[in-house]
């Protein structure tokens, strides 16, 4: 088995759609007035959820009409935030078919369907014309991805000249193992995390030009140890990550938690022009 098809296995899960929208009905959510907002709690997969996705569009230097791409998806909930909050056109690729299937059932129980689409497609063979694109953007999704290079270089190709490329990826910061499991992994078959020395060489190699980049280990760290209270707290809500990460769940966020805290890793954004 090649590792995509590892990678779109650990996140497959089976009837997820219905598991969602039953955790929507619990949650007292109407599917017939639901809002983008409304499914942050299980479409945000990632470090600071909603609150790291406002984070990058507000750097990202967006408009009505601009086209997005979104390479690795998800669930489409980044996708759906900037079609909401900024009327930009979005596409999202993503390796796994449920993710791809459910991504566009939410889509249009939100009504943004003209404006968002998903296609299920490689990070390393993208399924678009060259230039086209006037924003990509990957979030959480190096950790998976071995060939960076060849994933940067196809987003280079897609991306109009002047174009901006958006990373937010968990990084190394120090040598030493990882700890399993993690929210991309179950073991080391399928995680390919990198520093940001190796990430930036990739990016600029393909075609771009690094315009900034800021660590977010204290905002993580801050954003985990209150996840991981509120946890040992209360109950789960209906509606959250542990539909997508099942009962490993805070076994990845003491994990991610200890390494962030270690010194091992780091979530990094970095925003680069297409020269």
């Amino acid at each position: 088995m090649s590792s995509e098809a590892q990678v779109a296995k650990h996140y497959t899960r089976g009837r997820l759609e219905e598991t969602i929208l039953r955790a929507l009905a619990e949650s007292f959510k109407d599917p017939q007035t639901l809002a983008p907002a409304d499914l942050a709690p299980v479409d945000e997969f990632h470090v600071g959820g909603l609150a790291s996705t406002e984070e990058l569009a507000a750097r990202m230097e967006l408009r009505p009409d601009l086209h997005l791409l979104d390479v690795g998806c998800g669930l489409g909930g980044p996708a759906r935030y900037f079609a909401s909050e900024h009327s930009c056109r979005v596409t999202g690729v993503d390796l796994s078919e449920e993710f791809v299937q459910v991504a566009r059932s939410l889509t249009r129980l939100v009504k943004l369907d003209h404006l968002v689409e998903f296609r299920q497609s490689s990070a390393l063979h993208l399924p678009f014309d060259s230039r086209v694109f006037d924003r990509a953007y990957m979030i959480h999704v190096g950790m998976n991805i071995s060939d960076k290079a060849a994933a940067y270089r196809e987003a280079r190709r897609v991306l109009k000249t002047g174009g901006l490329f958006v990373v937010f990826d968990i990084m190394r910061l120090a040598d030493g193992p990882i700890r399993y499991p993690v929210p991309w992994a179950m073991s080391q078959d399928t995680s390919f995390v990198a520093d940001v020395i190796g990430y930036r060489n990739a990016m600029q190699i393909a075609g771009f030009r690094i315009t900034h980049e800021r660590s977010r280990r204290a905002f993580a760290i801050d954003f985990t140890e209150r996840t991981m209270a509120r946890m040992a707290q209360t109950a789960p809500p209906a509606l959250g990550l542990h539909l997508l990460l099942g009962d490993k769940m805070p076994q990845m966020a003491k994990n991610i938690l200890a390494m962030m805290q270690e010194g091992l890793l780091e979530p990094v954004e970095l925003f680069a022009r297409a020269d």
